[in-house]
């Protein structure tokens, strides 16, 4: 799915049985080596109730700490070393069923491992409305 600036209530496939939604905010891993885009991308699902766990590169993204589980994982394809696109793939080994959005200045929106995109510059709606669709009534 391709973040829509125009609409909110988009499907967000997740792989796994539906979950009642809850009170618990959800945890976003970040992966961006750009570090004003990473904390600007932080701030978004901060401010929208979200857990962040932050990685500058795909070193961090694949080490993180024990007990960590992402519930969203949000990851710019253009990384030093490991790019997005095998990042992507080791995470969906580590996290089986967790989904991936995809942010970036590349095409992405045919990119067949993820299932949201959200073209750079990223905006706090597309944010809000890429959590709507993932976590109905978990966010604000």
């Amino acid at each position: 799915m391709t973040v829509s600036r125009t609409s909110s209530d988009a499907p967000f496939p997740v792989g796994g049985p539906e979950r009642a939604p809850d009170a618990t905010p959800p945890t976003v891993l970040i992966v961006d080596d750009e570090p004003d885009q990473l904390q600007l991308l932080s701030t978004y699902f901060q401010r929208a109730g979200c857990l962040v766990v932050p990685a500058i590169d795909a070193e961090h993204a694949l080490n993180l700490p024990p007990g960590t589980r992402p519930e969203l994982m949000v990851l710019d394809l253009r990384l030093p070393g490991i790019d997005g696109w095998e990042l992507t793939e080791r995470l969906r080994t580590l996290y089986p069923g967790c989904p991936i959005a995809i942010t970036s200045v590349l095409d992405a929106a045919d990119y067949p491992a993820a299932e949201s995109v959200m073209p750079k510059p990223v905006t706090a709606r597309d944010v809000r409305t890429l959590l709507r669709a993932a976590f109905p009534g978990r966010v604000r």
